[in-house]
Order: structure tokens, then sequence, then C-alpha cells
């Protein structure tokens, strides 16, 4: 049985179990539930497309976000203002439909002692993206990895998002955006930082 490290917890999983050739017999079954030919030659191998995207998709299953965050830098002459990183573009799937969740991302933490490399607080939200999920759950998990990754003062995160299981399907309403905020440290219990956050991820320059 094949250890997955999820958030900050460990958890087995019988992925190990279940080879790329089960997978793909699976995708085979439902092109032919939908009532297409898996012979044909347009879909003969897109069982295998299908089990290598999906790899892409949810990969943040194996991935911890301690190893992302886990090189920092103290080095910083005293600066303790936000550090925030805007548009950081979202491509997620809902749990309940497994329906594409595309949308942006900013994140701003108040650092302590440390900071990190930029381009690790896009990886901690693809981490966690790369799930299934909620909008609401990704919000906060990308929070608290950034506040206990980071030992932060601080941490801002906002998500806006369009759900493919409500553009594509059911009410179809095809111009919803869904918003998310959590607000962790100075940034719940200051409201000026709140306040600038908001600000700044407003400003489209």
């Amino acid at each position: 049985m094949k250890i997955v490290k999820n958030t900050d917890k460990i958890i087995q999983s019988d992925k190990s179990e279940i080879t790329d050739k089960q997978a793909e017999e699976a995708f085979r079954i439902i092109i032919k539930w939908i009532g297409e030919d898996p012979t044909r030659e347009g879909l003969t191998s897109t069982p295998k497309r299908v089990v290598k995207a999906f790899k892409e998709y949810f990969k943040g299953y194996g991935q911890d976000y301690k190893s992302a965050l886990g090189k920092t830098f103290g080095d910083i002459k005293g600066y303790d203002d936000m550090v925030l990183q805007k548009n950081i573009s979202v491509s997620s799937h809902c749990e309940h439909h497994m329906a594409p969740i595309i949308g942006i991302a900013h994140v701003a933490y108040l650092p302590g002692k440390r900071i990190v490399g930029l381009s690790k607080l896009a990886r901690t939200v693809d981490i966690f993206s790369k799930r299934l999920q909620t909008q609401e759950r990704l919000t906060v998990q990308i929070a608290d990895a950034l506040m206990k990754g980071l030992d932060a003062e601080g941490v801002a995160v906002t998500i806006d998002a369009t759900h493919q299981c409500m553009t594509m399907r059911g009410i179809k309403k095809e111009k919803a955006t869904t918003v998310t905020n959590c607000f962790l440290g100075k940034f719940k219990t200051d409201l000026s930082y709140q306040n600038r956050f908001l600000r700044y991820i407003a400003d489209k320059n």
C-alpha cells in the first residue's frame, strides 16, 4: 500500500494496487457507456491519453507543501510588509462532478523572520489545486499551508474562479464566478492589512 502525503497529514492510498492498464479499461468502459465505440480509430488511444492527463490533473496527491516551502531566506534586511503575488492561475476539478474549476488566486503573506522564493507561492497553489476540491477548502488549505510553512505573521488568499459544473451543466450560468477568501493572523485581526490587500488585488494595473 502506497503512502501519500495530503495537506499536513500522511494518508494511505490504494492507488498502487490499480495499474494504468486497469484505469485505461475503466475509461474504455465509460466511452462505451456514453454511446461511443472505443475501437473506433480516433478513440483507440484515448483511454491511455486520459490516464496520462489525469496524472497531471491530480498530481497534487503525490506532492507535499512542506517540501515546496522548505527552503526560505533570512536575509530580509528588516522587511516586515506584505509580500503579494497576484493573478496566479488556478486549474482544479470539483469533487462533486469532476468538472474543471478555472480561475486566479491572489496570495499574500507577512514575513516573520524569513521569506520564500516567489515561485513557491504559485507552487503551493498548484499542489492543492491538483486534487479533487471545493473552492472553499482549496482557499483554506493554501492559507494554512503558507501560515504554517513560512511561520508567517499573517496570510491572505483570494480565489476567483469559474466552475464548469454550473456553467456547462445543471443551472448553466455561463458568466457566474465564485470568490472565496481566507485571512489568517494579522490579516484577520488588523483590518488595515486586509483592506490594503483587497485594494491591491482590485487594482487591475
